[in-house]
């Protein structure tokens, strides 16, 4: 006899009558139509299941099944039941896998921002490769600047922020996501025939457009200490708000300008971007997120970053330039 047969044999009353348990008996012999079959089919001996469909017969107060006729027949109350118990049963099945896939973080809301020369080389493939592996998870995306990344974090409004290079503070956690080193972009008045790629300290003369203006420090103060490691401070920079406004002035011959090499995937008329000899730190994007998130949704998509950033940094893995000119 199987431990639930015969100890659960207390009177209910109002909805406790209603027991998922006694349901579950009580739709497997309108099934079955036979309480032999039944109690076989739920693994209980056939009195104990007899004794719990007249206990819940007793505590709604309604006859539900017709026992006066040598097969048994389901009253009107107990066909009423039987089928708003199937439908219960489905919903709650229905509801146990979704809390069970919003536990596991294969479904759920995710907020991921990002700054804006993210969205070149490695993060829309990362993003396609997530939707692959989570298609229900619910992704929300923004392109913010650094400062405004930390404090979406801080105030819990986004649960990842896609940061170059990264946002120290003692609430969120940093992640290396990707590194790639710089490149010239260029006016493509600049000749493209010399052989081997020209030498930083060559543009000391040259407007540097830089980004951004505000806040600093920032991707501009790196680019500023390149060109001071390479001998020269641009004299008279023009700083811009991102990289876009940047490549598009160096598109109309305002200036050159020093930024990722993912950037170059995305080809711009009146421009070309260059390797050069010279100080060369690179630049990187890196995960953040709190420290106190224990959201399952941004755990799976930390398993698949960092996954998918071991294969691109691989030597098989996806380069993060596109075809560029060397003069």
């Amino acid at each position: 006899m199987n431990a639930d047969d015969d100890k659960h044999g207390d009177s209910f009353s109002g909805a406790e009558a209603l027991d998922p348990r006694r349901l579950r008996y009580f739709v497997a012999v309108a099934e079955e139509m036979h309480f032999g079959r039944a109690a076989d089919r739920l693994g209980i001996a056939q009195p104990p299941l007899s004794r719990q469909i007249v206990r819940l017969e007793t505590d709604i107060g309604a006859q539900l099944i017709d026992r006066s006729r040598s097969q048994i027949r389901l009253t009107q109350a107990g066909a009423t039941l039987f089928e708003r118990a199937r439908d219960l049963m489905r919903q709650a099945e229905e509801l146990r896998k979704e809390v069970a896939s919003l536990g596991s973080g294969r479904a759920g809301l995710l907020r991921v921002a990002f700054v804006g020369s993210a969205t070149h080389g490695i993060l829309p493939a990362l993003i396609k490769k997530f939707r692959g592996a989570r298609s229900d998870v619910d992704l929300q995306l923004s392109a913010m600047n650094n400062a405004a990344l930390k404090t979406a974090l801080i105030q819990r409004e986004i649960d990842v922020a896609i940061a170059r290079p990264s946002i120290p503070d003692d609430d969120i956690v940093t992640e290396k996501l990707h590194q790639e080193p710089l490149v010239m972009a260029l006016p493509d008045g600049f000749a493209c025939e010399r052989p081997g790629p020209p030498k930083l300290a060559e543009f000391r003369d040259e407007t540097f457009v830089l980004y951004p203006q505000h806040p600093r420090p920032s991707f501009a103060d790196l680019i500023l200490s390149v060109c001071a490691d390479a001998g020269f401070c641009p004299s008279n920079p023009a700083l811009v708000m991102d990289y876009q406004t940047a490549i598009s002035l160096v598109s109309v011959g305002v200036g050159v300008s020093l930024v990722p090499q993912s950037v170059s995937t995305t080809q711009r008329a009146g421009v070309v971007y260059s390797p050069y000899v010279g100080p060369n730190p690179g630049t990187s994007l890196s995960l953040n997120y709190r420290i106190d998130n224990r959201s399952p949704q941004l755990r799976s998509f930390l398993e698949v970053a960092r996954g998918y950033a071991r294969f691109a940094s691989g030597p098989t893995g996806e380069a993060a330039g596109g075809s560029m000119c060397v003069r």
